[in-house]
């Protein structure tokens, strides 16, 4: 009887724990509204995971900042009690995905730690563009992997009238600096940009490559049209076999052999001029160059392919570069803040290449490029300099290349100037 008691009891404890876990582990579980009469509702809030980088984040602590100058994956990692063998095991794996002796200061890094007194890091994401992230890994398994975010090419236009000078049009329009220089490279022989003339007007078409709603870049300008001093101007993609150039309506070449602009579109400071007033030494002597104002830092660049013949510092010269492009032209860049690594004498550069960075070294009143241009031997205007164009559209490709400009012409025409009713700029 004893037993059996006890049996009972042990089948009702039995059914009671049964219940007991169905509660604890059905209701949670629950995604919908449930109800048991029309009064009394029970409502469970899901909550969404965070999500990084395609991992959930939840369980960590996340810290985000940027690389400091002279700092190191070790010495990043080092500061989150990442042992030093797992530093050297993660830089071996990572040798044929991402050499970490590359990352570079101002990049944007994040880890995922430990949330504990320590914040010991279990994932490092760093970004070294801003499509491209490198994943490394240091839970159970080591694991480096470089992943990219989608990009997204979008097909854009814009117009504008010019009201004062191109600068003041561009920051109205909020046009970016990479597209900006784009279209001035393109028409730089033939228009003075520093001399435009109010009511000039321009429509230009371009792609532009965004990350998460975000720009990254002007992947090309597909046309342009330019009207300055009431005189049309056209530019057309078109690639020949060698690479895209870009030319007239007529099918001629807008490419000369050199860039007119040793840097980006900025302020020129002073002109070529054989009797200017020298800011320094207080009196009047030939200026045999044309001065660019910009701030110190600011990247300066080859206006073509040649072999440096000189790169050192002079007392007036500071620090300058001076490149001999073929046996006609020569070209000099002044006063920089520093020379660009591996530019010496006798190395090769290619056109558009960093050379140097501006600055206010040897006889400078302040930062500024002076560019100097020889043609023959002899010093001349480097923004007046007449310099062959590259070949034209080839007969055989003619056909080809004018049914592409209709098109374009098309769009063009297609595409209204803003006007004062309008937005300053259709994007």
């Amino acid at each position: 009887m004893q037993k059996r008691w006890f049996g009972f009891l042990g089948i009702a404890l039995f059914i009671v724990a049964v219940v007991t876990v169905n509660r604890y582990y059905v209701e949670p579980m629950l995604t919908e509204t449930m109800s048991t009469d029309s009064t009394n509702q029970t409502v469970m809030e899901v909550k969404e995971p965070k999500v990084l980088y395609g991992m959930v984040v939840d369980e960590y602590e996340v810290v985000e900042d940027k690389v400091k100058r002279n700092e190191s994956l070790g010495k990043i990692l080092e500061e989150y009690h990442v042992p030093a063998n797992i530093i050297h095991q993660v830089s071996q794996l990572s040798r044929n995905i991402f050499d970490v002796r590359k990352i570079a200061p101002d990049k944007k890094y994040t880890l995922l730690c430990e949330q504990d007194s320590n914040k010991t890091a279990k994932v490092l994401v760093y970004e070294p563009n801003p499509i491209e992230y490198i994943v490394f890994r240091f839970e159970d398994t080591l694991w480096v992997d470089v992943c990219k975010r989608d990009v997204i090419i979008q097909e854009k236009t814009v117009t504008g009238e010019i009201k004062s000078n191109l600068s003041e049009t561009i920051e109205e329009l909020g046009i970016s600096h990479e597209l900006t220089n784009k279209f001035v490279d393109i028409f730089g022989w033939q228009v003075d940009f520093a001399r435009l003339q109010k009511g000039d007007k321009f429509k230009l078409i371009y792609e532009e490559a965004t990350v998460e709603g975000v720009s990254v870049g002007i992947k090309s300008i597909n046309a342009i049209y330019f009207e300055h001093s009431s005189s049309p101007y056209y530019a057309f993609p078109y690639d020949q076999g060698e690479g895209v150039d870009y030319y007239d309506a007529e099918g001629k070449s807008l490419r000369k052999a050199l860039l007119k602009y040793p840097i980006e579109f900025t302020r020129i400071s002073s002109r070529f001029n054989l009797n200017r007033f020298h800011p320094v030494q207080k009196r009047y002597k030939p200026h045999l160059g044309t001065d660019f104002a910009a701030p110190t830092g600011t990247p300066i660049r080859s206006v073509g392919e040649g072999i440096v013949v000189e790169a050192q510092y002079k007392s007036n010269n500071g620090n300058y570069v001076k490149i001999r492009h073929n046996g006609t032209y020569t070209t000099q860049y002044l006063h920089m803040s520093r020379i660009a690594p591996n530019v010496r004498a006798g190395a090769r550069v290619h056109q558009g290449q960093t050379i140097g960075f501006v600055g206010s070294t040897g006889l400078a009143s302040g930062p500024h490029l002076c560019y100097r241009f020889w043609k023959n031997g002899v010093q001349v205007d480097a923004l007046r300099a007449d310099l062959p164009a590259s070949e034209p559209v080839k007969k055989e490709n003619l056909e080809s290349f004018n049914k592409m400009k209709e098109e374009l012409t098309q769009k063009l025409d297609q595409t209204p100037f803003t006007t004062p009713d309008a937005p300053i700029a259709s994007l």
